[in-house]
């Protein structure tokens, strides 16, 4: 009997170490992340505005991808589209990047082109260029380098996204800077979900920083000073 509740004892110790050395993992893990989402969002402010009449010129304007219902844009893509064309008609960007997912049954790319063509008729088609392989924003940025030959650009997306972005492209030697579109008309469930996803996509990001995985599609090179049109096939 004293045996069996040694052994009782032994196991019940073991178990509260496990569950101690658990709990200090996941503590870790937590600061960790934390750590990096504030060092993220710290490194890009000096990068970041908020307010598009405080916007230094670039050469491009780099619009990033979201969710569209066939041809349309939802409601974040397109605040990001208008702040494109609005840059570029204030002579803040000289050229547009629009750069997204595109496949057969979700195409963000062709729905942002289009969009820029019925909105925006005073733009050039020569002043549009678009990136059918942006499929996350680490891709995006390494192909506006890669195959658009991009050294220095203004990134659009929300506030909550925008520090990811300007980060993981000034990593790759690019002078980026971004807006950071107002967001307050989401306020509710939806940009909850956003930030919280946002917290471990900075965490990701961080990997890609660090890694610089290659993107898979190597697309002939299309000069972002040439014409944009050669980017719409």
């Amino acid at each position: 009997m004293m045996k069996l509740f040694t052994q009782v004892i032994s196991t019940a110790a073991v178990c509260r170490s496990l569950a101690l050395a658990a709990a200090f993992v996941v503590l870790g893990i937590i600061l960790a992340s934390t750590f990096i989402n504030f060092g993220m969002i710290l490194a890009a402010r000096r990068f970041v505005y908020n307010d598009i009449s405080e916007v230094p010129p670039r050469k491009a304007v780099l619009v990033l991808g979201s969710q569209t219902y066939g041809t349309w844009l939802s409601p974040v893509l397109q605040d990001r589209v208008d702040a494109g064309i609005e840059l570029w008609k204030r002579g803040t960007a000289e050229k547009l990047l629009l750069s997204g997912d595109h496949g057969k049954f979700y195409d963000e790319v062709t729905a942002m082109r289009l969009y820029v063509l019925e909105n925006a008729p005073f733009i050039p088609h020569e002043d549009i260029f678009v990136d059918y392989a942006g499929f996350s924003t680490w891709e995006s940025v390494l192909r506006a380098r890669n195959v658009f030959e991009v050294t220095e650009l203004i990134i659009v997306t929300q506030q909550f996204h925008v520090s990811r972005a300007v980060n993981m492209a000034r990593s790759l030697g690019i002078d980026a800077i971004g807006y950071g579109i107002n967001q307050e008309r989401f306020m509710g469930r939806s940009l909850r979900a956003w930030r919280f996803r946002e917290y471990f996509a900075r965490v990701k990001g961080l990997y890609s920083i660090l890694l610089r995985p290659r993107n898979l599609h190597t697309d002939e090179r299309i000069p972002i000073s040439g014409d944009g049109r050669t980017s719409w096939q």
